[in-house]
């Protein structure tokens, strides 16, 4: 038996709505996007939304529309894209430390990490867990910072009753891997109006329609990018979007069987804590080993033709090309990147895939006489 690390959940209505949609006149943006927006903000409860061709290219957009130009503090336990998007944007990035219970960026941390040149913050929501928003709101507020949420992990997650990607500027993903697919693509959210304007501009070759004399005029305002979603991925976008529940669902009630069976090993195995009133939407599903098992665990799992990874190693801070913008010691994350193990988790993922992965992990448990 193999196990894949996921798999996206693609029927044959999709298809043959994706087909449809290539058939049509608009093979670019187009009015498939438009629907997506909306039936993405009404799910939300956000008020604008604005498809793009991936979650990188909305946290970037992110960064210039708002004209930020600075420090952005951001945790070093998460995947390259986030600092990429604030280095391409202009600004730099400043890694914090996270909090070993959740995974997420420590509050405490972020208050250590600012200066003058401050400017913002990107909170990272892993694997499907909310951040604690009401401490880092606090802090937003306090020191006048504006706040991103890289919530590619999280769609469909609440903070309390709120969902990610409705505190601030909320960035999403439909990486095969994600919650739902577009095949690449991502959106960006927006309380203000402006800004969505603002964004428009950036990602459409910066091409203003207010400057436009005739038909055939196109003038740019501002050094824009090409970060459009194509019409028929957009059509994915709305098929998937319409099932995000039922999927998430799915993948909660797996999350549920592992947290049952592997609960049984906490001599070897340490969960994700989700405190109350979070929402998990298990995007991915992780646990700790000690570091000097990792390895070799890892190793026999893939014997096994089970797919287990690791999200991440090396964290950002230990990367070549971004140690320069390392401040001060990340102790919780330089743990966690030596012990996190990212286990298998998807919708359609069968009872007899998930009892395969466990009954695995007891073997090796066994092995190891632990």
């Amino acid at each position: 038996m193999r196990i894949p690390l996921c798999k996206p959940s693609i029927d044959k209505n999709e298809l043959k709505t994706i087909a449809e949609s290539l058939r049509s006149p608009w093979l670019t943006h187009g009015p498939n996007n438009l629907t997506f927006e909306k039936l993405f903000s009404k799910k939300f409860n956000i008020p604008y939304s604005l498809s793009m061709n991936s979650c990188t290219s909305a946290l970037e957009c992110a960064i210039k529309c708002q004209g930020l130009n600075g420090e952005i503090i951001i945790p070093s336990f998460t995947w390259v894209s986030t600092a990429n998007a604030i280095l391409n944007a202009g600004c730099t990035p400043v890694f914090a430390d996270i909090d070993l219970n959740s995974r997420n960026i420590d509050p405490k941390s972020i208050v250590k990490n600012i200066t003058k040149k401050t400017v913002a913050i990107i909170v990272v929501h892993f694997a499907g867990l909310p951040c604690d928003m009401e401490k880092i709101i606090k802090i937003c507020k306090k020191y006048n910072l504006r706040l991103i949420e890289d919530s590619a992990e999280t769609l469909g997650a609440k903070y309390k009753d709120k969902y990610t990607g409705s505190f601030g500027l909320g960035c999403f993903s439909f990486f095969p891997t994600k919650n739902i697919t577009t095949t690449e693509g991502g959106m960006l959210t927006f309380q203000d109006k402006k800004l969505l304007e603002k964004a428009k501009l950036i990602i459409a070759h910066g091409i203003d329609k207010k400057l436009k004399k005739n038909f055939w005029h196109r003038e740019s305002s501002l050094p824009g990018h090409n970060y459009r979603l194509p019409n028929h991925l957009a059509a994915l976008g709305v098929s998937q979007l319409k099932k995000l529940s039922h999927f998430n669902k799915k993948r909660r009630s797996i999350a549920k069987i592992y947290d049952k069976e592997l609960s049984k090993f906490n001599n070897f195995i340490i969960l994700q804590k989700v405190p109350k009133n979070f929402t998990h939407s298990y995007q991915m599903y992780t646990i700790r080993v000690p570091k000097k098992y990792r390895s070799n665990f890892l190793n026999f799992m893939r014997k096994k033709k089970i797919e287990v990874s690791v999200h991440f190693d090396p964290p950002l801070h230990r990367q070549k090309y971004l140690r320069f913008f390392n401040k001060k010691k990340l102790p919780q994350t330089d743990i966690l990147s030596k012990e996190i193990v990212t286990l298998p988790i998807f919708p359609d993922m069968t009872k007899k895939q998930v009892s395969y992965v466990i009954a695995n992990i007891k073997k090796y448990i066994a092995k190891i006489n632990l």
